[in-house]
This record gives C-alpha cells, sequence and structure tokens, in this order.
C-alpha cells in the first residue's frame, strides 16, 4: 500500500469548494489520505483534483470503491467494459444545463459523485456546484419554515439532460428514451438532515415536477424562490477542466449545473457511491411513490 504524506488543501471560494494537491489517486491510498479526503468532503462539499492522467475507467473504479459500494444509474446502462461507469458524452445527447442533485427521483440517493474529465473543450464546458446548507441558511425565518414543511415529488420522466438543445436531435431523443425507460417518482423532504454533519440542506434540483399538495403553477413560484438562495452566487464554486482533472461532491450536500456553451466534443465519466435515503427534520424517510 503507498503511503500518503499530508495532503495540502486550499479552498476554492469562499462557501463550497477545494483543491487538494500532493495526491495521486489510486486503490492504494493509505487510510491516512482516504480520511483527509472525506474530511474535506464534509468540510468543503466539493473537492478538485488535477492532473490525475495516470486514471483509466478500471483504475477509477477501484479508486471510487474506497468511497462506498459502486451505485449503477437505475435506467442508463454502464459504459461498456465497466461496472458502474456513466458516461456523459455531448456527441451522444448527454449535454446538461440545468441546476440538479444526481438521481434524486429514486428514494436511495447517491451519497458521493466522483467525476473524470476525459474529453475537454478549449473553451467552455465548466461546471458549478452550490452549497444547499448555506442556501437554506440563507433563507428569511418565514420561508425556512416553510421549507421545513414542504415535500417535493422528483421525477426522471422530464431529462435534465436535453434541456438547452434548440433542436431534439435523434441523439438527443434516443438519450431521453434510456433515461426515462423506466419511470420513478419519488417524495423528499425540501430540508433533509445530513447524515454524516447533521447539517440541514435544501433538496431540490431539476428533477422536482411538484409540491405535495401544490398546482403546477404554485410550485413553480415557490420552487423558483427556494432555488434563487440556492444559486446564489455567494453559495457557489466553478471550476474549468482540464483532462485528467477528477472532482469528488458530497452529492446530498450539493447541487451542479454543467455549463453548456462549447461546440467541440466534451466527454466525462461519472461513478457514484454510497447511498442515502434523505430524512426529514422530524424524522421521516423519503419514499417511492411509484415506478413503471
Amino acid at each position: 500500500m503507498a503511503t500518503q504524506a499530508k495532503l495540502e488543501i486550499v479552498k476554492v471560494a469562499g462557501r463550497i469548494g477545494a483543491e487538494v494537491q500532493g495526491v495521486k489517486l489510486s486503490a492504494d491510498l493509505d487510510p491516512a489520505g482516504l480520511a483527509q479526503i472525506k474530511e474535506a468532503l464534509q468540510e468543503y462539499q466539493v473537492i478538485f483534483f488535477k492532473g490525475q492522467n495516470h486514471l483509466d475507467d478500471a483504475s477509477h473504479e477501484a479508486f471510487a470503491t474506497k468511497l462506498g459500494e459502486l451505485y449503477a444509474h437505475p435506467t442508463v446502462p454502464v459504459k461498456e467494459n465497466s461496472n458502474a461507469i456513466f458516461e456523459l458524452d455531448s456527441e451522444k445527447g448527454a449535454k446538461a444545463n440545468q441546476w440538479h442533485t444526481d438521481v434524486t427521483f429514486v428514494p436511495d440517493v447517491p451519497k458521493y459523485s466522483v467525476l473524470r474529465g476525459v474529453t475537454i473543450p478549449s473553451v467552455g464546458g465548466d461546471t458549478v456546484w452550490a452549497n444547499t446548507n448555506k442556501a437554506y441558511e440563507d433563507l428569511p425565518e418565514g420561508l425556512k419554515k416553510l421549507a421545513d414543511e414542504l415535500w417535493a415529488i422528483h421525477s426522471n420522466e422530464f431529462d435534465y439532460a436535453t434541456i438547452g438543445h434548440k433542436e431534439l436531435t435523434k441523439e438527443v431523443a434516443e438519450y431521453r428514451k434510456v433515461f426515462a425507460s423506466t419511470r420513478y417518482e419519488t417524495r423528499h423532504p425540501i430540508v433533509h438532515v445530513h447524515a454524516e454533519t447533521g447539517k440541514k440542506h435544501l433538496l431540490l434540483g431539476g428533477f422536482v415536477r411538484r409540491f405535495d399538495g401544490y398546482t403546477t403553477g404554485e410550485t413553480a413560484a415557490l420552487l423558483n424562490i427556494f432555488q434563487s438562495y440556492v444559486t446564489r452566487l455567494e453559495n457557489t464554486v466553478r471550476w474549468k477542466w482540464s483532462e485528467g482533472d477528477v472532482v469528488i461532491w458530497d452529492n446530498l450536500a450539493t447541487q451542479h449545473y454543467a455549463i453548456a456553451d462549447y461546440d467541440e466534443q466534451r466527454v466525462v465519466r461519472r461513478i457514484t457511491v454510497g447511498k442515502n435515503v434523505p430524512i426529514s427534520q422530524k424524522g421521516e424517510s423519503s419514499q417511492l411513490i411509484s415506478k413503471h
């Protein structure tokens, strides 16, 4: 097992995000180094690693398993010759342009996402993350009280990854069909208590279809208000990708947005690991409503 000196952690933005320096990610990372990475995830929600060009699909998966059990996407088949890689290739319809938390349309939400830059455009294609705990804390007391009581229905029936396409191309249409091949609806609390930190986070994003007990119009108005606190620039960090970069984030502590402002091909590969069922402040768990 490789030994690892104490990692250097450099904040990237004021409220979220840090770059971890002095580490070569691999399945051989020693327990102390792994513990530092997990601590940094709790403190900064999203952490960045430059220059991990040594990783291929197999070693990417091997490292990710150190953070938790592999979590395969519920509807999209894994990349060929992999166990759990979710490939996002802009030329195959996977070009997102929407704030979201990964896979919130099922009750068991992935715990961590480990994303690797494979083919990066010369210009554009950045990703932005937001701290959903700070978003909750920023709410005025009246909005906090409202959020504390609300539940939302999340579904994959409307695919965030096709937003931003001016035309429904053959590739986008096929991606949408696969993504929603099995349609899920899950009821989540809008405010959940983080399993590790005990902090309160807003659980919203692009998979929200409606608020329980509210009309579509009322949902849209309220969602716009709550999301505006998530996406305040003060609560965000933006990363300019290079090939070989790896980003790890706490999925249930964040939302993210892949900016579709590029023309060249963009390929990133994501592995999600671990899972948690969100819990409300009253101790109620998220529930699957339908699957068909």
